[in-house]
């Protein structure tokens, strides 16, 4: 990949650089941490607004549909940029990388009318109705049926582990339209309005205390045909480029989320003592720290190839697959070193003399455990890797 910049690129550059240092302090401080929490969503929802109003929500997504139509090289300029400053990210995360991308390609004129704009202002937030209690891993095998009633679709079911549910206006929903075509033929892609009766989201509680994920009930929900994205039973190909796009937005903003963690975790050694010095000069603690920081350089520039892929015209590959597992190895381990860094403090929530925010690394570090399982299970990203870069066989 060429790193070299455009004048035009350069210019871009500074003025990202030029808004965050306006804006960024005020906005971690309304947060009260680094790294929000859910508590916090509302806040959140501003700061997506706010970057919008200034031009740097949907970069690539093109002018007609609310974007700048600027390239990837642009957007990961914007999220180095936000890496730097450390930046809080934007909430509507699955709208932006997924349901909007998915509704731009597949969608009909009035849906790509509609929906876009609210989802770059935070107006609108989304969330993904995919996993099911028996079809996690093995999506195809999803059982919630829509059926056929007049010029609607009657849908009955459950979708789980549904990020943002309790928030969300809208769904990406998968469901079955066929059920005696095969598998992968019979699904159908709807849009649904999350305030339709018959839809229940119970939220689940998770062991750091926050409920992030949720199971979703229909029950006898109906959905007007106009809603299906794609064309009918054509959901398989539709809910790919979704999926397609999800490893697309997880690299950039995974990318600014480790690097923000990996700069929290150096100030935390030199903050706390360990015999009587900073933690930042005990040689193996910092070899430790070393290590993490060459292996955060490692995963952005497998992230850049992925890139690369994208401005010459390619479609992501198997690269961000090994990305997601990258990520996910990489900040349970920034998780685990604060742990060792904190020693007997890291088994309380308060009290830490060296705790910038009360809890904050406790909380993170149970949190962590949830990213082998979100955005596709390790052992997903394992079988990718190992049947389309390596050329194994499918066990």
């Amino acid at each position: 990949m060429d790193f070299a910049l455009t004048p035009e690129q350069e210019s871009f550059r500074g003025e990202v650089r030029d808004w965050l240092s306006k804006n960024v302090q005020a906005a971690r401080v309304r947060l009260g941490s680094d790294i929000p929490r859910p508590d916090a969503y509302e806040l959140l929802r501003r700061w997506q607004r706010q970057m919008y109003e200034a031009g740097f929500v949907g970069l690539t997504w093109p002018k007609e549909a609310g974007g700048r139509g600027l390239s990837f090289m642009e957007e990961m300029i914007l999220q180095q940029e936000m890496a730097l400053a450390k930046a809080p990210p934007v909430l509507n995360i699955l709208a932006i990388g997924m349901a909007g991308p998915t509704i731009i390609a597949y969608g009909s004129e009035e849906q790509k009318k509609r929906y876009p704009p609210k989802m770059l202002s935070c107006e609108e937030i989304w969330c993904q109705g995919y996993s099911e209690p028996n079809a996690g891993s093995d999506l195809a095998s999803l059982q919630t049926r829509a059926v056929k009633d007049g010029e609607s679709y009657v849908v009955n079911g459950q979708k789980v582990w549904t990020s943002l549910a309790h928030i969300a206006d809208w769904m990406m929903l998968l469901a079955r339209t066929d059920p005696e075509a095969p598998k992968h033929k019979g699904i159908t892609y709807f849009l649904l309005d999350m305030k339709s009766p018959g839809v229940t989201v119970k939220p689940l509680r998770q062991m750091t205390g926050d409920a992030e994920f949720n199971e979703v009930y229909f029950d006898n929900v109906r959905i007007h045909e106009s809603q299906i994205l794609g064309g009918l039973n054509n959901g398989w190909a539709v809910g790919l480029t979704t999926l397609m796009y999800e490893r697309l937005a997880l690299g950039f903003g995974l990318q600014v989320r480790l690097r923000i963690a990996l700069d929290a975790l150096v100030e935390l050694a030199r903050s706390t003592k360990r015999n009587g010095v900073p933690a930042t000069q005990d040689p193996p603690m910092r070899q430790k720290l070393a290590q993490m920081w060459i292996d955060t350089e490692v995963f952005k520039y497998t992230g850049a190839r992925a890139i690369t892929k994208l401005l010459r015209g390619e479609m992501p590959g198997p690269e961000a697959s090994a990305g997601k597992m990258m990520w996910v190895e990489g900040h349970q381990r920034v998780q685990e070193l604060a742990m060792e860094i904190e020693g007997p403090f890291s088994q309380l929530t308060h009290g830490s003399p060296w705790a910038v925010a009360e809890g904050l690394w406790q909380h993170t570090f149970l949190r962590s455990r949830a990213n082998s399982i979100e955005g596709g299970t390790t052992e997903i990203q394992r079988n990718i890797i190992g049947e389309r870069v390596l050329g194994l066989p499918k066990g």
